[in-house]
């Protein structure tokens, strides 16, 4: 059975990435939860040396919950093209380079897709929520789309500007953040994570 959080506890969100956080602090409002991030703690942000989101997710939010002695929730997500075999992947933050400049990914996503007719694309959210004792719980969320060039909408962060979900016309970066968190992959973890551990 999933380990639970009560109403009005103190959270630490594991990132120092402002637009994640928004869209995090967003989800969690309506928990009444008292949420406070890594970098207001001046937490240091990990190493992220594991091969997936899982691994990532997990020693980022370890880290948080151990330093700071409260649970902690972390986020490892990406972008993935079937044409590039899954890339950029769990390196998806390192292809915008030290500046963390996804204009620059944006085009090396485009550039390296070439005139492949394949546009297939999805987003990967994974949810790690731990605890202080070492104790963890996982979720994943999934987002299937298109990849598009040239990128639309100065809304959202990363490569939402060149991702059209399945099923819709605009891009996440040309949707409000009500209406690309109403489908996006990290609400799809949310809602699991929701149902196991909050209540």
């Amino acid at each position: 059975m999933a380990r639970r959080l009560t109403q009005g506890e103190r959270l630490v969100v594991a990132s120092h990435n402002t637009g994640k956080l928004a869209e995090i602090a967003e989800l969690l409002a309506p928990l009444g939860m008292e949420a406070v991030s890594a970098g207001e703690l001046g937490l240091a942000e990990p190493d992220e040396p594991a091969p997936d989101f899982v691994g990532n997710a997990r020693i980022k939010a370890l880290a948080a919950a151990t330093a700071s002695g409260l649970p902690a929730l972390a986020d490892d997500s990406g972008f993935c093209l079937a044409a590039l075999g899954g890339a950029p992947g769990v390196l998806s933050a390192r292809w915008a380079g030290p500046g963390r400049d996804f204009g620059v990914a944006m085009a090396r996503v485009n550039t390296e897709l070439g005139d492949t007719a394949d546009r297939r694309a999805w987003f990967v959210s994974v949810l790690c929520l731990a605890w202080p004792d070492g104790h963890t719980e996982t979720f994943m969320g999934r987002e299937p789309g298109q990849a598009v060039w040239p990128p639309r909408g100065g809304n959202g962060f990363g490569y939402d500007a060149m991702f059209v979900p399945t099923g819709a016309s605009k891009t996440f970066g040309e949707m409000a953040a009500a209406e690309k968190n109403a489908q996006n992959h990290r609400s799809r973890a949310f809602a699991q994570l929701l149902a196991s551990c909050f209540g």
